[in-house]
């Protein structure tokens, strides 16, 4: 199908939101990764979302090149021409943004769907994120406003991050300590300052002991029940009914959380979860095997030939792909968004 359109990404969204599952967001950096991520969901059944970070960004425009522009306009294109052979939804997303990268990353390309949509167009994402998990409170939220005005415009979701995730991605470092935990008032000043979608939608990754990158279960301490703590707490001021959940909510650094944990994010109103270490490990790990398995065809040993089919970088790669959308599957599973396509 094309690429999910401002309506159907919102419909996504709410469906999500309406039956409790979550869609893993499958973070790429190739077209190979991409194509991967695409089959993964087909085979679950499963409409999805499809992100590429700053780091992937600049890989995508070339490694020399590094232009995080180039590489995001270059993905939207490839990912708008194949995605319409995949009968799910797909929805673009840029994820992690510093404040030091704004203005070479998500502002150019909130300006470049913003023409889009001025010729009656669909922007080139369907959502980005803002990080400012590193800046004060105040100062995470005032930039929060101006890009929520600004996507608004476009058609466009942004997600905002409140709370500080641990570990590292992309170069962005969080410690591990009890920043990690978002608290009730956080929440209360995120609804104040931004709206609870009267002035744009947004989604909100709250922290509750995320940590990038890889740590076995059990290494880091996720407590859901701040998700629960957070809605209840900006319902209560709103005057909403009990059990409302006023938050779009993500989960980021979620490599290693136990089935449990991510069962209760979900019912806490988590509809998008981040998906980036265990699909890269699911990619390569196939890539590796290959190469093991096939060493003396890939590599031309004392003066051999070696073999054309084995060093192939489709021979490979296509083990990759395979790996990693089994992986996906798996993500669906988990997440409880297998067979939940609006089609």
């Amino acid at each position: 199908m094309p690429i999910a359109t401002p309506e159907k990404y919102a419909e996504m969204l709410d469906t999500a939101k309406a039956k409790s599952f979550a869609f893993p967001a499958i973070n790429v950096s190739s077209s190979q990764t991409l194509n991967a991520a695409l089959q993964g969901f087909a085979d679950a059944g499963s409409d999805g979302i499809i992100q590429v970070s700053t780091g992937g960004a600049e890989y995508l425009s070339g490694p020399s090149v590094k232009n995080m522009v180039t590489g995001s306009v270059a993905f939207a294109a490839y990912a708008a021409e194949v995605a319409k052979n995949f009968p799910i939804n797909v929805a673009l997303h840029t994820d992690h943004c510093p404040k030091d990268k704004l203005d070479g990353f998500v502002r150019p390309l909130l300006a470049i769907s913003a023409e889009r949509v001025a010729r009656g167009e669909a922007p080139l994402f369907q959502s980005h994120m803002w990080d400012g998990s590193a800046v004060p409170m105040e100062e995470n939220l005032q930039i929060a406003q101006e890009l929520l005005a600004l996507s608004a415009a476009a058609k466009i979701i942004l997600e905002v991050e409140i709370g500080v995730v641990g570990g590292e991605e992309d170069g962005v470092v969080g410690a591990i300590d009890e920043k990690l935990y978002t608290t009730p008032e956080d929440a209360l000043a995120t609804a104040a300052a931004l709206g609870v979608g009267e002035n744009g939608r947004y989604m909100t990754a709250l922290t509750f002991g995320n940590v990038h990158g890889v740590y076995k279960p059990g290494g880091v301490t996720l407590r859901p029940e701040i998700l629960k703590a957070a809605q209840e707490a900006v319902a209560e001021k709103l005057g909403l009914p009990a059990g409302s959940k006023p938050f779009d909510l993500v989960f980021h650094g979620g490599s290693g959380s136990s089935p449990e944990e991510i069962a209760a994010a979900v019912d806490y109103g988590v509809i998008k979860m981040n998906v980036d270490t265990d699909t890269q490990y699911a990619f390569t790990r196939p890539a590796a095997a290959h190469m093991f398995s096939n060493y003396d065809g890939v590599l031309k040993v004392d003066g051999e030939v070696g073999n054309k089919k084995a060093y192939d970088p489709r021979a490979w790669g296509k083990a990759a792909e395979a790996g990693m959308a089994a992986r996906v599957v798996e993500a669906c599973e988990n997440l409880r968004s297998n067979g939940q396509s609006i089609g």
